[in-house]
C-alpha cells in the first residue's frame, strides 16, 4: 500500500533514521465520548472501521467522510519495533490532533496534549517491548465550545458563509523517530543579516559529560564555516560568522544549510540537518523593511483548505502548487488565515522566498473569557516555538477580527498579554496584536475592508498621511502612528450559475468590471506612500465562498486577460517602495 503523504514532516530538522506512520488506522467515532469506559484502549476491542491517516475522518481521503459533528474518535495502530531500535529512544510524533488528544502505548498512558493546531511529541521508549506494539490515540473535540479556538470550522451543521466544514482528530503526518540515547532535541537559530552572525541554541537531552556539538555551515553544497563546541549541562549559545552573508527575502530564496553532529568522546551519536536563512525584519517610518529596504506586502488570503482533504493537501505538491499560483499572479506572500499551517508549506516558502504571516485560529473562542485565554496562549507559545527558525514568516498575527462574543467586548488585556508574551518569545518579528480589529498593542496597524466602490476606495485611502489614516472603528482603537495596511479587501464573488455562492459586497457583472475594479481598488493602495501593503481576499474559492481568484481545486476562473491585468497591477512599483 502507497503511504500517503509520505515526504518528512519537518525538513528545517532532518535525521535519517525516521519512520511514517501515515497509512490505514484502525478507527471509531464515539460520540457519547465513552471508549475508555468501553475498554477501546485493549487490545481485544474491535475497531467499527479504519481510516487513511492524516486525512480527517470528515475528508473524502480519509475513507470515513462523515461530515457530522463527532464529540471523540479514536484510533489505533500496530507497530513493529526491534530490539536495535530500543537500544536508543523511541520518538513519536503528530503534526497536528484536533483538539485533545491522549496517547495509550500497549494499554499505558503516554501523554495528553490539548490544541488543534501544534505539533507535540511523546518519548514511548519505556512502553514499547521488541516485536508489535499498540498505539491508541483518542481525540475529544467540540466546534461549539467557546473556550476551544476553532478556526473556519462551521459551528452549525451545514458550512456556511466563510466557515467551512471542521476538521476532528489527527490531520497532519505521524511518525515515529529513532534517537541515541543522548540527543539533539531542537535548535533555535537567529541569523543578523547585517553582521552576517548566526546564533544556535541547543537543547540537548541525555548524558552531556563529554559531549562536543560540531555545527557545519554550507551554501549551495560548499562549506562556508565551521564550528565544534564542547557542551555541558545539555544546552548552549553559541555564534559563527558568515562572511559577505547572501540575504533571504522576497523573490530571493537565498538559504544556508546546517549539518549539526552530536559526538562523545570521538564517537558520532547523532546528526541533523537544517536550513537558515539571513533576513532582518525593521520598521522605519511607516515602511516595513527587509533587509533594511522597504518591501511592499503584495499578499493574499490563503485559508490552508483543500476539496479532498479539507485542512490537509493531498500531496506536498499540493502545497507548493499554491504558492506558485500566487506568485503567478505576482503576490509576494500570502495571510496563512485562520490556521497554523504545517510545516511542509512554511518548506516550500522559504524555498520560493514567499513572505508568509504567522497566524492562529482565534476564531469560535470567547475573547473575554480568561479560560479560552488560557487555552490559547499555551498552543500560540507552541507554534512560535515550531516555526521560529522559518525566514518566511515575517511577523506574528496571533487575533484576526476580535468581534464582540455574545454581546462581551473582548478583554484588552488578553490581547496586550498576548502581543507582550509573543514579543518576549519573539525579538525578531513585528507582532500584530488582533488584525483588522480591535487593536490595543501593535506593530503594524491593519485594518479589513470590502467596499467594492473604486471611487470610494481612491478617496479614503488617497486621504491617508503620515498622521491621519482611514479607520473602519475610531470609537474601539486608535492609530498608534505604526506601519499602515489594508490586510483585507475585494472578496467579491465570481461563481458564474453557481447558486448560493457567497462573497462580499456587489458582485461584478462581467469579467472585465471584476478586472477592472481589482486593478482600481489595489492601483488605490498602491499609490499612496503612507501605506506598506495589501491583502486581497481570496486565493481561492473554499466550499461556498466563491470569491477567490481560483476555483476550489485551483483551476481558473477567469480568461487569461483578466489574470494579466491582476499580475500588471500587483508588479507594479508601489510608491513606499521609490
Amino acid at each position: 500500500m502507497t503511504i500517503p503523504r509520505s515526504e518528512h514532516p519537518r525538513p528545517q530538522f532532518f535525521r535519517q533514521s525516521w519512520q511514517s506512520l501515515n497509512g490505514e488506522w484502525d478507527f471509531e467515532i464515539d460520540n457519547g465520548n465513552s471508549g475508555e469506559d468501553r475498554g477501546m484502549v485493549k487490545p481485544e476491542y474491535s475497531y467499527a472501521q479504519k481510516i487513511t491517516v492524516p486525512f480527517c475522518p470528515e475528508s473524502q481521503l480519509s475513507g470515513v467522510h462523515v461530515t457530522d459533528f463527532m464529540s471523540a474518535v479514536w484510533y489505533r495502530k500496530t507497530i513493529t519495533i526491534t530490539e536495535e531500535q530500543l537500544a536508543g529512544h523511541v520518538i513519536l510524533h503528530f503534526g497536528a490532533v484536533d483538539y485533545e488528544a491522549t496517547l495509550w502505548v500497549n494499554g499505558t498512558t503516554c501523554c495528553t496534549h490539548k490544541g488543534g493546531y501544534t505539533s507535540f511529541e511523546a518519548d514511548i521508549t519505556g512502553t514499547l517491548h521488541p516485536g508489535e506494539n499498540t498505539l491508541v490515540l483518542r481525540a475529544v473535540d467540540d466546534t461549539r465550545n467557546d473556550q476551544w479556538p476553532s478556526g473556519k470550522q462551521s459551528g452549525l451543521y451545514h458550512s456556511h458563509g466563510c466557515f467551512y466544514t471542521r476538521t476532528t482528530g489527527i490531520w497532519q503526518s505521524v511518525w515515529l523517530e529513532y534517537v541515541p540515547t543522548t540527543y539533539l532535541k531542537s535548535v533555535r537559530i537567529t541569523a543578523d543579516a547585517v553582521s552576517g552572525t548566526v546564533s544556535f541554541e541547543p537543547v540537548i537531552l541525555g548524558d552531556t559529560k563529554g559531549l562536543t556539538l560540531a555545527t557545519t555551515i554550507s551554501y549551495e553544497g560548499n562549506t562556508v564555516c565551521e564550528k565544534q563546541l564542547p557542551l555541558e549541562g545539555g544546552c548552549g549559545l553559541y555564534a559563527m560568522e558568515v562572511a559577505s552573508p547572501k540575504l533571504w527575502s522576497a523573490g530571493q530564496p537565498e538559504l544556508y544549510d546546517v549539518t549539526y553532529r552530536l559526538q562523545k568522546d570521538g564517537k558520532m551519536l547523532d546528526t541533523v540537518q537544517s536550513y537558515f536563512g539571513f533576513r532582518n525584519i525593521t520598521i522605519q517610518g511607516r515602511a516595513v523593511c527587509i533587509n533594511g529596504k522597504p518591501v511592499y506586502q503584495r499578499l493574499v488570503l490563503d485559508q490552508g483548505f483543500y476539496p479532498q482533504g479539507i485542512y490537509t493537501a493531498s500531496s506536498d505538491e499540493e502545497l507548493k502548487k499554491d504558492i506558485e499560483l500566487s506568485l503567478s499572479l505576482g503576490f509576494n506572500g500570502a495571510r496563512l488565515h485562520q490556521k497554523v499551517f504545517e510545516e511542509r508549506f512554511l518548506y516550500w516558502a522559504d524555498k520560493m522566498g514567499y513572505l508568509v504571516w504567522g497566524e492562529y485560529p482565534n476564531w469560535g473562542m470567547d475573547i473575554a473569557s480568561d479560560s479560552a485565554a488560557l487555552n490559547m496562549l499555551p498552543e500560540w507559545l507552541e507554534e512560535i516555538e515550531r516555526d521560529y527558525n522559518h525566514p518566511s514568516i515575517v511577523c506574528w498575527c496571533p487575533f484576526n477580527e476580535t468581534w464582540d462574543h455574545r454581546g462581551r467586548q473582548q478583554d484588552n488585556r488578553i490581547i496586550a498579554n498576548v502581543y507582550l508574551a509573543t514579543k518576549a518569545y519573539d525579538k525578531t518579528r513585528p507582532v500584530i496584536d488582533t488584525s483588522g480589529n480591535f487593536h490595543v498593542m501593535t506593530d503594524i496597524y491593519d485594518i479589513h475592508n470590502y467596499d467594492q466602490s473604486v471611487e470610494l476606495f481612491a478617496e479614503r485611502y488617497g486621504a491617508v498621511t503620515e498622521t491621519e489614516v482611514y479607520d473602519n472603528f475610531p470609537n474601539r482603537q486608535h492609530f498608534n502612528g505604526a506601519p499602515y495596511m489594508i490586510s483585507e479587501y475585494g472578496g467579491a464573488s465570481w461563481a458564474g450559475n453557481q447558486e448560493n455562492a457567497w462573497g462580499y459586497g456587489e458582485n461584478p457583472k462581467t469579467e472585465e468590471e471584476f478586472a477592472k475594479r481589482y486593478q482600481g481598488l489595489t492601483k488605490a493602495l498602491m499609490d499612496n506612500k503612507n501605506i506598506s501593503g495589501f491583502c486581497y481576499t481570496q486565493l481561492y474559492d473554499v466550499e461556498q465562498e466563491q470569491n477567490g481568484l481560483f476555483t476550489y481545486e485551483r483551476t481558473p476562473k477567469f480568461d487569461s486577460a483578466v489574470y494579466k491585468v491582476i499580475k500588471e497591477t500587483n508588479l507594479a512599483v508601489a510608491e513606499i517602495e521609490k
